[in-house]
């Protein structure tokens, strides 16, 4: 029996030990789902809190419900460990690591080498390794291969090596890691075969088979490329309307009547989350090396990068109308994830916000149910409960995440001035002085 029929037996029998590397919002629902799909599953990661948080069942993670993961830990189907040499133990190893940027808006592909090498000290015949980790094309044959191939494997026969990118919406309601459809894109069509056999094992949305790893990797930068895009032209529409006396939320919504040909996207503060605002840039990055210049995604960065500086100075606008300066002002921010109903502040605008507000010599506090607490301004700032004397001292409430569990008639009620960046009190009967983006 060969590698690739020997692993591919594994799989189809639940007989692999799974691995993932990284514990974080992509890394621990897989983990989960793979376990719940009657795997067993070793999950990596370097921060020793997050390996004892979940061997003791506790959950850190929003996707993840908090009962599945203690469940399959109570069952042995999942543990968690900082030993990279418990690799060797296992059949197959997802790397879910950060791909950030660097300071010079270059990609940071550190996380992955390392954990590709990681993974090569221990590897072996027979072994199935997948990079889920969002990155530009050409990373896993220019990171991952060459690294287990030093160790004298051969990828599509005594190794095999895939990408499929991770596709996690916080917060999103109707689809989790189990249900949404996969991508897979392996160096040799038997890569790509064995790893697309786990994924239809575990997951139940469709399991979509391309022709290489660069073709997964570059599919998974023009989704996040394309929603980049259609945000910053949502937002550049915002700027235009309010200067033309026109509602673009309004405008939003007779567009959406169209059947077809549109889709809607929204204004709002800016671009947050690990996916949209960085994600563009590792292409932009890589096509210098063909000499072409991505200008449409470059453009875009500008005006979604901008978003932040554009709401202080609208909110300087209101208040100069009440005779008010934004220095001094009681400013109260209403929410600092970078999206509705979820505790993530990775690359959130509203942070870019605080820290104008900061600079510009604002009294704020900020209130957010999902986020106790948070850094900002070299500092770690704590939110405060939203109350009626709080809204009542405000010279301004600034509306910058809409959660839904947010008392918008409260806030109505109780506010002197709203600027709702987010069209969140779109269902609300509107106080006096209420500004929309």
């Amino acid at each position: 029996m060969t590698a690739y029929e020997n692993l591919l037996k594994k799989i189809e029998n639940k007989e692999a030990v799974i691995g993932v590397v990284g514990l974080g919002y992509v890394g621990l629902p897989l983990a989960v789902e793979k376990a719940k799909a009657g795997y067993k599953v070793i999950g990596f990661d370097i921060q020793p809190a997050r390996v004892e948080k979940v061997n003791m069942g506790i959950n850190y993670i929003g996707d993840v419900v908090d009962e599945d993961l203690a469940e399959m830990i109570k069952k042995g189907m999942l543990e968690a460990t900082t030993d990279y040499a418990r690799i060797q133990e296992l059949d197959a190893v997802a790397i879910c690591v950060p791909t950030p940027l660097d300071t010079y808006q270059q990609p940071d592909t550190s996380y992955v080498e390392s954990s590709a090498k990681e993974i090569a000290k221990y590897a072996h015949e027979g072994m199935l390794v997948v990079l889920e980790s969002t990155t530009y094309p050409g990373t896993t044959e220019e990171i991952v291969k060459p690294a287990l191939e030093a160790k004298g494997l051969k990828a599509g026969e005594t190794v095999f090596i895939a990408y499929s990118p991770e596709r996690v919406d916080p917060g999103n309601k109707h689809f989790k890691t189990k249900n949404t459809p996969k991508v897979v894109g392996g160096i040799t069509e038997n890569c790509t075969k064995v790893a697309a056999a786990l994924y239809r094992n575990v997951l139940e949305g469709d399991v979509f088979e391309v022709s290489s790893p660069a073709v997964a990797e570059m599919e998974k930068i023009f989704e996040n490329t394309f929603r980049h895009i259609n945000i910053a032209l949502a937002n550049e529409m915002a700027i235009l309307c309010d200067k033309m006396g026109i509602d673009v939320w309004e405008v939003i919504e007779a567009a959406k009547t169209k059947p077809y040909g549109f889709m809607a996207f929204y204004p709002g503060p800016g671009l947050g989350g690990h996916c949209i605002p960085i994600d563009p840039f590792y292409l932009t990055w890589k096509a210098r090396e063909y000499n072409y210049h991505t200008r449409l995604i470059e453009l875009a960065g500008e005006i979604n990068n901008g978003m932040p500086e554009y709401v202080i100075t609208r909110s300087m606008q209101v208040l100069n109308e009440d005779g008010k300066a934004l220095r001094g002002a009681k400013v109260v921010v209403l929410g600092v994830a970078y999206k509705r109903d979820i505790d993530d502040v990775r690359e959130s605008p509203v942070l870019k916000i605080i820290e104008l507000l900061n600079h510009h010599g604002a009294d704020y506090k900020v209130v957010d149910p999902y986020v106790p607490s948070f850094r900002s301004c070299n500092t770690v700032i704590e939110t405060v409960p939203l109350t009626k004397e709080l809204l009542n001292e405000a010279d301004l409430v600034l509306i910058t995440t809409d959660h839904s569990n947010f008392d918008y008639e409260m806030i109505a009620k109780e506010s002197k001035v709203i600027f709702d960046t987010r069209n969140a009190m779109k269902d609300v009967e509107k106080p006096n002085k209420y500004v929309k983006l």
